[in-house]
């Protein structure tokens, strides 16, 4: 009896039930027709619009992908993110990007983070959610939709909306250019362009060179690395004076006294990309402005034995007045291969390289660093010498005795106060008349670098030799590093090479040469 109790009741309650779906199904048949679904979304639009009115926060939306273009707001805060995520977050995602030695933290799917701003707290959380079916695209979607969500409170929405998020930018910039592989460019032969229209060719950099390992006088390594640091961080101050944000360096001196070390621990300090430019493979002005306008910001331009790559020597002779010289002759400013470009040479003038350094075409990026270097300064034309240029000369010197102590500790790990006082003294007294390059003085030790004791006396040795061989030839210098930086501090100053001036010899005799080959 009491099992046919509950079996009747069990059907009075499942009858109940779908008695009540139905009378739900029917109103929801009843709201479909009575509300429409344009006035239903009306009326939820409303009451969101009554929600926010007086609710404290407003909400920002930062989508993956704008339309068929990626955002890149999207990959800056996910960058920015990454650099405290890692302490903060519970559940974090690991990436790695390309060209990139370091592993990236983000925010997980549907995870949130806080962060603050001068003073102000604003919330994150990083939004996923499946996409719908596609229809035809040229260009497939993710499956997934990915954006962040950006919370602040109403009051801070000028404060954000016009320095957070300009900071963020910045942030990210400096992030991704400290985590991605630093690269060396060259252009293209012939000016050919790759397959994405970029006349640049790269390959990781991967030069081990510093200002810790350079062999230089201390003094005036510190005075490069302030001058480099004063540039990097002057955005404000070449704004202010209305100056392009840009820098000139000449690195001159014998072969050997390391330029191309120089240039690669600038870079290094920097953390700037390198655009190593072959002037023989550009055939005119027009493509030199090219391959400066397809350079990136942050980034050294290198131009390397400039004396010897074309012909931009100091300016010749007018033939009609042998006294007068006039520097707006094109014939003055032709490169070496200029001869009506009919036989397939480079027509660079020294017009062309000038704009390319100094004109209007230098301004179009920002934070450029521009070095040249040759072993012969006094082949250049004065109008490539002067400020705005080459702000900064730098005379790669002989190997002295404070560069000296450097190389015997990159080399065979010694200090000044490993070596006995007398040996030091020799080094010091030899190291000067020797006029040794550090390239010579680092083989010498690399030869023997398994025995340092034995490196040092055939180092000591090699520096006795070079010196009595240059005091019987007479080959010493008369003047002293300090003499010389003074000297071509003058030829800086030079606007123009005046009549009888020193920089006309050389342009003589090159010219006596020409009509003894004719």
């Amino acid at each position: 009896m009491i099992q046919k109790v509950e079996a009747n009741t069990m059907k009075e309650y499942w009858t109940s039930f779908a008695s009540l779906l139905g009378v739900l199904a029917f109103c929801q048949s009843l709201l479909q027709v009575i509300f429409p679904p344009e006035l239903r979304f009306a009326c939820l639009k409303f009451f969101n619009r009554i929600f926010h009115l007086f609710s404290s926060y407003c909400y920002f939306d930062i989508t993956e992908i704008d339309g068929v273009n990626t955002n890149e707001l999207y990959n800056a805060v996910q960058l920015y993110l990454s650099s405290f995520v890692s302490i903060n977050g519970s559940r974090l995602s690991l990436t790695r990007a390309l060209n990139s030695s370091a592993i990236t933290f983000g925010l997980s799917n549907n995870d949130c983070i806080v962060d603050s701003f001068n003073g102000v707290t604003v919330l994150w959380e990083h939004v996923v959610t499946q996409r719908q079916a596609q229809t035809f695209s040229w260009r497939p979607l993710p499956e997934e939709k990915r954006g962040f969500t950006l919370r602040i409170k109403k009051r801070d929405k000028s404060l954000i909306l016009d320095s957070y998020l300009d900071y963020i930018m910045e942030r990210a910039n400096e992030i991704r250019r400290k985590n991605q592989d630093r690269l060396l460019y060259t252009n293209s032969r012939g000016g050919s362009l790759d397959s994405r229209g970029y006349p640049w060719e790269s390959v990781p950099f991967k030069h081990p060179s510093t200002f810790d390992t350079l062999a230089m006088d201390p003094v005036k390594k510190q005075k490069i690395m302030d001058d480099l640091r004063d540039f990097a961080n002057g955005q404000s101050f070449y704004q202010r004076t209305g100056r392009a944000w840009k820098r000139g360096y000449l690195l001159y001196g014998p072969p050997g006294t390391g330029k191309s070390s120089m240039i690669a621990a600038m870079a290094n300090y920097l953390s700037y990309d390198i655009y190593d430019l072959e002037l023989t493979e550009v055939h005119n002005n027009s493509e030199l402005r090219k391959l400066l306008m397809k350079t990136s910001s942050k980034s050294i331009i290198v131009i390397e034995d400039i004396d010897c790559s074309i012909n931009l020597t100091n300016r010749k002779k007018n033939n009609n007045n042998p006294g007068a010289r006039n520097y707006y002759d094109p014939e003055m400013r032709r490169g070496s291969g200029s001869v009506s470009g009919e036989d397939g040479g480079n027509s660079i003038t020294l017009s062309g390289l000038l704009n390319f350094t100094d004109g209007l075409w230098s301004c179009c990026g920002s934070e450029r660093i521009f070095v040249f270097t040759t072993n012969h300064i006094e082949r250049l034309d004065p109008a490539l010498l002067r400020s705005g240029r080459m702000d900064m000369h730098i005379y790669m010197s002989y190997c002295s005795y404070p560069a000296l102590k450097i190389l015997l500790k990159n080399y065979l790990g010694y200090e000044e106060s490993d070596l006995d006082d007398n040996v030091l003294k020799e080094l010091a007294e030899v190291v000067d008349s020797a006029e040794m390059t550090p390239a010579d003085i680092s083989e010498v030790l690399i030869k023997n670098r398994r025995y340092k004791q034995k490196a040092v006396s055939k180092l000591l040795e090699a520096l006795k030799t070079r010196a009595e061989r240059n005091v019987k030839s007479g080959s010493l210098r008369e003047k002293n590093s300090d003499d010389v930086e003074d000297e071509e501090q003058e030829k800086r100053a030079l606007e123009s090479p005046k009549e009888g001036s020193e920089f006309e010899e050389p342009c003589k005799n090159e010219e006596e040469d020409e009509e003894k080959m004719k």
